[in-house]
């Protein structure tokens, strides 16, 4: 196992964290570590091609073409995330919410100039993507929720936009099926085993992922400085949702026989006094920090030793 590969385990692993925080994608961990790009050109290569490939039995050549050691490594890593680090940070959000929402809202605010450094040139389109990319999050946040709708082609969209805002960094795909008003229909839906919900919205999320990820590896070879400008908006605007000192506003659903509390919003403050929490938190957001600088560090060195 060499280090590469071990790096990008790592980073998987930080995906796999980053979906447990409400309002965090694993899209955003994906290109604050670098390997956004590489993932979407993975995931776009699963085409006819690759399955043509798969049953001429060229192992070789499909695990090249989809970059599998990436993808191997990342959901390895995303993996070990959900099965050790899940429930921790389950526990940190219900008794240390801000403090630990302090770390991830320093993660995210290092990643901004990090990201928007891909840029090779400032101007006047890629500050305009920018600012419209970091509107169209911050707006997101502030969108009351839509009425259930049980529809085939309904929960069939629900599942391509689901899936394109869990690939897409600064929005969260949980949250993005409450706004459109879905969440407890396929929550229920995968609990009952309810195939009328499961197939269209599986469906919608495999067309999704497979037309999304050519849409940005399109974006990305034509209009790179563009694309990178208006995700690293996406990310700026996904602050909000992080806030560490907010209130939520939840709602009580009935699913089946049980309730669920989801969060339909957030009332966000300032600190008011100086405390312990205040200065952990604090130092939490320095954290985030360093841990983008030392993720940087070493993508830095990975790429000068292969050079």
């Amino acid at each position: 196992m060499n280090k590469a590969f071990v790096l990008n385990i790592i980073k998987g692993f930080l995906m796999g964290a980053a979906n447990v925080i409400p309002g965090v994608s694993g899209g955003t961990m994906a290109f604050v570590t670098g390997i956004y790009e590489g993932l979407i050109g993975g995931l776009k290569n699963m085409d006819i091609k690759a399955l043509k490939l798969l049953m001429a039995r060229d192992f070789s050549a499909l695990w090249s073409r989809i970059n599998g050691s990436l993808l191997a490594a990342v959901f390895i890593g995303v993996g070990l995330s959900i099965i050790s680090l899940a429930k921790l940070l389950e526990y940190c959000i219900e008794f240390h919410s801000i403090p630990t929402f302090a770390y991830f809202f320093g993660l995210i605010l290092a990643s901004v100039p990090f990201v928007g450094k891909a840029v090779q040139k400032w101007s006047f389109g890629p500050v305009l993507a920018g600012v419209l990319g970091t509107a169209l999050a911050v707006t997101i946040s502030f969108i009351n929720p839509a009425q259930e709708n049980d529809s085939f082609w309904y929960v069939f969209i629900c599942g391509i936009v689901a899936i394109c805002s869990m690939i897409l960094p600064g929005l969260s795909g949980s949250f993005i099926l409450l706004i459109m008003g879905n969440y407890v229909l396929v929550l229920s839906g995968l609990t009952k085993i309810d195939l009328g919900i499961i197939l269209p919205f599986a469906l919608g999320c495999g067309v999704g992922l497979l037309a999304f990820s050519h849409i940005l590896n399109w974006l990305f070879s034509k209009y790179k400085d563009i694309t990178i400008s208006s995700l690293s908006g996406f990310i700026l605007g996904s602050l909000l949702i992080i806030w560490p000192w907010k209130t939520a506003i939840e709602e009580t659903l009935h699913i089946g026989e049980k309730t669920k509390k989801v969060i339909k919003g957030y009332n966000w403050f300032l600190p008011s006094e100086l405390n312990w929490e205040l200065g952990l938190s604090v130092l939490m957001i320095v954290v985030g920090v360093i841990s983008v600088w030392g993720i940087e560090k070493m993508a830095e060195n990975e790429k000068e030793e292969q050079v």
